[in-house]
């Protein structure tokens, strides 16, 4: 039965696991009145059950990467969308969005934009330019005709204002609040990375700064998994680190929630000579803040911005990994740690899901 509200399709390129933006946001709309569904792919010996407390599917494909993959999805998101009996369809990231768009002209039906990220200045297509240009011209194609979209960070909304004239409202990327005001009591000088194992993250680097004598009784844990997975392990060997650098793989939220309570330091440090890293705001430094734990950052624009008055931790000073390991040493070691923490409490009132909940809201109501 279709609540009075109307029922939305979101879809996305991934398989729905770990992807907790998209999951909070169909959170949001079920509780608000919503009929919702979410749509993704499936991906063999990888995808794990999901328990979600609204209806879900994953598309089997053919092809799991490159052009016809890209494809694959859209082909099949595209008759599945015109089908549907949706009065909305939500496009997140430019990857989904011809299908969405195509369906909901054809249709007449309303279509929103979800911008996780900077797509065309992700470093996998920075040495890509033919792939690049692709998406560039179906960016350029699609973008100018989107009426209704919102995005992670205010430099990416304010990017596509200036290119595409199109106005972008804000919604970021925040956890749920951890109502409890309690601080974690580690026993053990752990640092956490969540988020993917990709090129130009700082992995190389933090893996290394773990080899030197500062950090020989600190340990690295690793959540989630990415393209540069293998390598990054093969380089932990070669390191002889395998015992103080742990890889988990990809999480539950819940579950990486508990892990993340049992950390010291937090660490989000993109190379920001990469755009789409210049200007994110990664969900993984505020689910270290609702942690409590403090972070190690990278000098993003709009992320520096918002760390830098609440002293939440320290900004990465050097990619060099014997400065990560001088830097991380200290501030495990650290006078203003306590502070560090006491100052995250207050923080993560002001950066949670909460707080934006009622801008994500204002626009699906107007529509």
């Amino acid at each position: 039965m279709v609540s009075s509200k109307g029922k939305i399709v979101l879809s996305v390129s991934n398989d729905l696991f770990s992807d907790q933006r998209v999951h909070k946001v169909c959170c949001s709309l079920k509780e608000a009145g919503y009929e919702v569904e979410l749509v993704g792919r499936f991906l063999k010996g990888i995808s794990k059950d999901l328990k979600r407390t609204y209806p879900s599917r994953r598309f089997h494909l053919w092809f799991n990467k490159g052009p016809l993959f890209y494809a694959n999805l859209n082909i099949r998101l595209f008759f599945y969308l015109l089908s549907s009996k949706a009065n909305i369809f939500v496009a997140n990231d430019l990857d989904t969005l011809p299908a969405n768009y195509l369906a909901a002209k054809l249709k007449g039906k309303k279509l929103v934009f979800d911008s996780h990220e900077f797509f065309t200045e992700v470093p996998e297509l920075a040495n890509r330019s033919r792939t690049r240009g692709i998406w560039e011209r179906i960016e350029a194609y699609f973008l100018p005709k989107v009426k209704h979209a919102y995005t992670v960070s205010p430099s990416i909304a304010d990017h596509y204002k200036k290119r595409y004239g199109i106005q972008m409202r804000l919604v970021r990327n925040f956890p749920y609040e951890d109502k409890s005001n309690s601080l974690p009591t580690q026993k053990e000088d752990v640092v956490i990375y969540q988020g993917a194992l990709n090129v130009q993250r700082g992995l190389e680097e933090l893996i290394e700064a773990f080899s030197y004598d500062q950090l020989k009784d600190a340990q690295l844990w690793l959540f989630g998994s990415g393209d540069i997975e293998d390598e990054l392990k093969l380089f932990c060997r070669e390191l002889e680190l395998t015992e103080r650098v742990r890889f988990f793989g990809r999480l539950d939220p819940k579950d990486l929630r508990k892990e993340t309570l049992k950390a010291k330091i937090g660490v989000s440090i993109e190379h920001i000579d990469i755009l789409n890293y210049r200007y994110a705001l990664p969900n993984k430094v505020f689910d270290y803040i609702q942690a409590k734990v403090p972070v190690l950052y990278s000098n993003m624009e709009d992320l520096a911005q918002l760390l830098d008055r609440e002293n939440l931790g320290e900004k990465l000073r050097s990619h060099e990994p014997k400065e990560i390991a001088n830097q991380l040493y200290a501030m495990l070691k650290s006078e203003s740690y306590s502070t560090w923490q006491q100052n995250c409490v207050q923080a993560s009132k002001k950066f949670s899901w909460e707080n934006e909940e009622s801008e994500l809201l204002k626009i699906f109501n107007e529509l």
